[in-house]
């Protein structure tokens, strides 16, 4: 489906229901001769419609533009939007490439009070059973261990499935086995493959990917 036909036929359903929450509106919102239950269920309908609003405003990709609305802001030619509005739903395709928002990262040099105030992006979707977590914020003020100091501005991206994690940010990636008997297993120590004896790395079923110069290009770890 093209997009002359898509933007015709969303035209179409949304002048239809525009004109559905004005009939509801003008006969029984602003009807004071019906009862207070009736009352209750046409506010209840017209609730639902401005649901299927915000659904088909979704659809819109706002193709002619805005207009000025009496209090100065701008709305949707097609859709009735308000420019620059956040959407409480996300559409997306049952099959075929999904995308969820735009990559967001740090878009500020000051230093905010608190992590609330430096926050951009905090979301976590579910998706077929993996986890994936972005969060991206600002540089802010913290009093971890009752210090006062400042948090780096930061993108970080998170994906666990089943007991594995990895954790990606600015300058690292860290992949991590959840075990759920740790306790039992002793302390958790970390070092680099040069630091830990040679008889002790067959434990470690890890193949390193690299150049012909010996650039370290990835890793496989072995389950």
């Amino acid at each position: 489906m093209n997009r002359v036909k898509i933007e015709k036929d969303l035209k179409k359903q949304l002048n239809v229901l525009f004109k559905s929450m004005d009939f509801v509106s003008k006969n029984f919102l602003n009807n004071e001769k019906i009862s207070q239950k009736e009352m209750q269920i046409f506010f209840n309908i017209y609730q639902q419609l401005g649901l299927a609003w915000e659904f088909l405003g979704l659809q819109c990709g706002h193709w002619e533009g805005y207009k000025r609305t009496r209090d100065k802001k701008e709305a949707c030619k097609i859709c009735g939007k308000i420019k620059g509005a956040d959407d409480f739903y996300v559409l997306l395709p049952k099959k075929g490439f999904k995308k969820l928002g735009v990559k967001a990262n740090p878009n500020s040099k000051k230093t905010f009070e608190n992590k609330k105030g430096a926050e951009i992006v905090n979301d976590t979707i579910n998706f077929y059973g993996a986890v994936v977590n972005v969060g991206v914020h600002n540089s802010y003020k913290s009093s971890l261990f009752d210090q006062g100091i400042n948090i780096a501005a930061e993108r970080t991206v998170n994906v666990k499935e089943g007991n594995i994690e990895c954790h990606i940010d600015k300058h690292l990636i860290h992949i991590r086995l959840c075990d759920r008997d740790r306790k039992g297993r002793g302390k958790r120590y970390g070092g680099f493959p040069w630091e830990i004896k040679r008889k002790n790395l067959k434990h470690f079923p890890v193949i390193f990917d690299f150049d012909e110069k010996y650039k370290f290009l990835g890793l496989t770890i072995l389950k």
